[in-house]
């Protein structure tokens, strides 16, 4: 970090930034003031910042101002990094919060390199990051919209008993037939229903052009790879890659493992060795994705036709490492269900064996693809600090 001649922490809000300033050769860090969070008033101060053409490294926190901030100020020649929030020391007795004090403190440790940066995609990468998290979201509304439907009938006595499953197309003939005495219950039934179909229709626009959007991403042929794995199509192979961008960057599946929060947390003190829960750290909407796909596991293994047709389109390694994948995976979903483990349990040890064998296809992929090899370029600046 000698090469920097100040270390410059910024508290970001919608319309200002607090700044405070730490020089290299030490002392307390200071406050600079306050500046309008505006491309225009950033420019003024690193112009100010920089006055004989020095570069300064500056840093502030992840949070809903995303990443423009930080591009702003690599575009300029300066060194940036994005903190993670959850991951800065803070001291156990200090009460008092205000923005000049925070300023002053990200300064003071992005001098003495205590903070932990995240990953910040790229321009490309955060668009995909962006689809995918709006269908992911349109999804959640419908699945809401669906239990407000279902909690209306159910209030009111009326029981689907004709088929197994509902929203299938014996379902939504049932509805059509559902009556009630009170006109104004029948219009309330119907604004629910056609809730449920507006926001359908929206998950199907998304998911259709995620399938258009894939095709011309620099990194289809790591969702082509993870598409070869059992319970892992498009949905959840594009955004798995669109949350995590180069997977490869991790050192070891380990570290990809802990920066999940699928490794079990501790609590040890002297001869007493206690472990809890996941830890549940990192990225969790991938997560969820892959204890859902975890569950496909508790069948046993097996080549059915779609996942052979996904799997022929990826390279003879690939194919190795997902059917050694299904067979490890589903033989170790068995004999955990065996010893009496809680199914939940399960579908979560093995979600972390999966994002294991999830690692080892992106790797094999991007050794194979010598023109992804930018795109690890890219990564490696900060790789090192954001893995946890």
């Amino acid at each position: 970090m000698g090469k920097f001649s100040k270390y410059v922490g910024l508290d970001t809000h919608k319309e200002t930034i607090a700044v405070s300033i730490a020089d290299a050769g030490g002392g307390k860090a200071r406050y600079f003031g306050e500046v309008a969070n505006r491309p225009a008033a950033i420019k003024k101060l690193l112009d100010e910042l920089s006055r004989e053409g020095e570069v300064v490294s500056f840093c502030y926190e992840a949070g809903p101002c995303g990443y423009g901030l930080y591009r702003q100020i690599t575009e300029s020649g300066h060194d940036c990094t994005v903190v993670a929030p959850s991951l800065i020391p803070r001291r156990p007795g200090d009460r008092v919060k205000t923005d000049r004090r925070d300023s002053e403190a990200l300064a003071r440790l992005h001098r003495a390199g205590e903070l932990t940066a995240v990953w910040v995609p790229g321009e490309e990468q955060e668009a995909m990051r962006d689809l995918t998290r709006a269908r992911e979201d349109m999804k959640q509304l419908e699945r809401r919209s669906k239990q407000r439907l279902n909690a209306f009938l159910l209030r009111h006595g009326r029981h689907y008993t004709s088929g197994k499953s509902r929203w299938t197309q014996a379902h939504w003939r049932w509805l059509e037939k559902v009556t009630f005495s009170q006109p104004v219950q029948q219009i309330v039934m119907q604004e629910y229903i056609d809730s449920v179909q507006q926001l359908r229709c929206r998950v199907t626009d998304l998911e259709e052009e995620m399938a258009r959007a894939v095709g011309q991403w620099t990194l289809a042929p790591v969702v082509e790879g993870l598409m070869a794995l059992r319970g892992c199509r498009l949905i959840t192979a594009m955004t798995v890659v669109a949350e995590l961008g180069d997977i490869s960057r991790f050192d070891t599946p380990r570290q990809l493992m802990a920066f999940l929060g699928l490794v079990p947390s501790e609590s040890s003190s002297g001869p007493k060795r206690r472990r809890g829960g996941i830890t549940k750290t990192g990225n969790g909407h991938v997560r969820r994705l892959l204890i859902e796909s975890a569950w496909c596991y508790r069948f046993p293994a097996r080549k059915t036709a779609p996942l052979q047709r996904r799997a022929e389109k990826t390279s003879a390694a690939v194919q190795a490492i997902a059917w050694k994948a299904q067979k490890r995976l589903c033989t170790r979903f068995r004999a955990l269900n065996d010893r009496g483990l809680m199914r939940v349990k399960i579908s979560t040890a093995i979600a972390r064996e999966l994002s294991g064998f999830m690692w080892a296809i992106a790797c094999e992929v991007m050794a194979q693809q010598p023109s992804l090899a930018g795109v690890a370029a890219v990564n490696a600046s900060t790789a090192v600090n954001h893995r946890h």
